[in-house]
């Protein structure tokens, strides 16, 4: 097993993306920690874990609240003795120009896209200091690179966390901890679904507006993403850092 004995904080882990990567480290051994505000959603998740043998935690936490974040991390430190492993998934996804886009979008996405990650590598580092390292994954984007149109606050906050991802890296590195990102393009989640229904696109007309965009001419499954999460999580990353990782089926080579 890859996590064997290994403590994992995971964000925004009730559906979609998080939800994968939660059940994927609990399989590879790692005591799991669940933050999100979905507890309808966070606790099926536990149960599902659970059932499998795997062994999960599940708390209701707005990552865009310091508070709340540092209650939690504490809370799994002081339920398991240590954190290892944050993965930071949470997020919202914000359609819009900037004119279009208000002034309560714009704190929403960069509070919990932007804030929230920073939080939490705020009350994670001093825990992996004490245990000689770790691992921190950021999701980022595609966004991250590229502009998607009529989406502004989403971009920015993307292009943001690639280089919060780069900051803490060089801040890190004495510490043992190694810090990457992720950045998935068009990938078939529930948050995708919804912005997409409503802007009154089915589900097929998602599939057909980002397919030929993509090289390998489909979208990408949330189990693909968490695979390349816990890849940069693992042992078999210890010489990577401050890198981003393409999960985007060659989106950004065209």
């Amino acid at each position: 097993m890859q996590l064997a004995n290994k403590i994992a904080l995971i964000t925004g882990a009730s559906s979609g993306i998080g939800r994968e990567t939660a059940k994927l480290f609990a399989s590879e051994g790692a005591k799991v920690a669940i933050a999100d505000v979905d507890t309808v959603g966070g606790q099926t998740l536990i149960d599902e874990i659970k059932a499998f043998g795997g062994t999960a935690l599940f708390h209701q936490v707005d990552v865009s609240v310091e508070s709340e974040v540092q209650n939690w991390v504490a809370g799994v430190v002081h339920e398991w003795g240590g954190v290892d492993i944050l993965v930071a998934n949470a997020a919202v996804m914000v359609i819009g120009t900037v004119e279009q886009a208000t002034e309560l979008d714009w704190d929403r996405v960069l509070a919990v896209n932007v804030k929230g990650y920073a939080f939490c590598a705020k009350y994670v580092t001093p825990q992996m200091r004490q245990r000689g390292g770790g691992a921190i994954v950021n999701l980022a984007s595609i966004s991250s690179f590229v502009a998607v149109p009529a989406f502004a606050p989403y971009n920015t906050s993307k292009g943001a966390i690639l280089q919060l991802t780069r900051s803490l890296a060089y801040d890190l590195a004495p510490d043992n901890i190694r810090v990457n990102c992720v950045c998935p393009g068009p990938i078939y989640t529930p948050a995708v679904q919804k912005v997409a229904n409503s802007l009154g696109l089915s589900d097929e007309d998602i599939v057909k507006q980002f397919a030929p965009l993509i090289l390998l001419k489909r979208m990408g499954k949330p189990q693909e993403v968490a695979n390349a999460i816990l890849f940069l999580a693992s042992d078999k990353a210890s010489f990577i850092t401050g890198t981003p990782l393409m999960v985007d089926g060659g989106y950004t080579a065209y």
